[in-house]
């Protein structure tokens, strides 16, 4: 398969209506929730990763856009994969620092963030953003450099590029810029995970309450468990229960019943 109508036709002909039922079920595609209108085939996740594994390494870019914008989820999160595998294969240590590679990461960040609302439904968001823009904040870049300078990092851009997606109107764009912080906790870093989450904290809607929460969670396993407790207790009066809940999940039950009884 080497153009996006050939995929389109392929994962149109492995529709199964029983799983299809599952997943709008699943996914909340009923009028007045979350992922209304969302269309589905019935695949899954593997069945889309099989896809995206037998594609040729240097399948157009091009194509992606119409993959992102077809009806279809499964089509959707296919042209994501896409995506991620192609940056992945541009972010090794030996291509951190090489010109082409980074030029070529700007590139795909920038189409993954044109077509952001098209990962309309959480699953789209968390199998792709951590792995690209969360993984492009680690990584030099090009994008916001008025200079020239090769592989210039400029924290004040990448921030404000979080800060826009955490301030857009849109629910995915604001669960894009707190899931994206998975991929920087597990560097090592804390300071993306904890303004964003900072930020989410009083967000009106579950999905956000249980990012926040998850996301603070794999910042306190994979960094410092102290920075979390520094977080809870600034905040646990504050805070949403569920993310209190998915924030303390690795402790143990006595420290659990602690923060619940706070």
């Amino acid at each position: 398969m080497t153009t996006a109508n050939q995929i389109i036709s392929y994962m149109e002909s492995q529709r199964n209506e029983v799983q299809r039922e599952v997943l709008m079920r699943f996914f909340k595609t009923a009028p007045g929730q979350y992922g209304h209108g969302d269309e589905f085939l019935g695949l899954k996740v593997p069945q889309t990763r099989q896809v995206v594994a037998q594609l040729p390494r240097d399948f157009p870019l091009a194509e992606v856009p119409e993959l992102l914008l077809c009806r279809w989820h499964e089509v959707r999160l296919c042209g994501f994969l896409i995506l991620v595998a192609r940056f992945e294969r541009l972010a090794t240590k030996r291509l951190e620092n090489h010109l082409p590679a980074i030029q070529a990461r700007d590139a795909i960040l920038s189409l993954y963030l044109e077509y952001a609302r098209q990962a309309n439904n959480w699953d789209l968001v968390d199998l792709s953003v951590h792995k690209i823009l969360g993984h492009w904040l680690l990584l030099p870049t090009l994008l916001g450099d008025e200079t020239g300078q090769k592989a210039a990092l400029y924290t004040h851009f990448k921030r404000d590029l979080l800060d826009r997606l955490a301030q857009s109107p849109c629910l995915w764009e604001q669960r894009m810029s707190m899931v994206c912080t998975w991929k920087t906790s597990q560097q090592g870093d804390p300071s993306w995970c904890l303004r964003y989450a900072e930020m989410h904290l009083h967000h009106p809607h579950d999905l956000m309450h249980k990012a926040v929460g998850w996301m603070l969670r794999e910042m306190g396993k994979r960094v410092s468990m102290d920075l979390l407790r520094d977080f809870l207790r600034q905040h646990v009066h504050e805070m949403h229960r569920t993310t209190l809940r998915y924030a303390i999940e690795k402790m143990d039950d006595q420290e659990r019943a602690y923060w619940l009884s706070v």
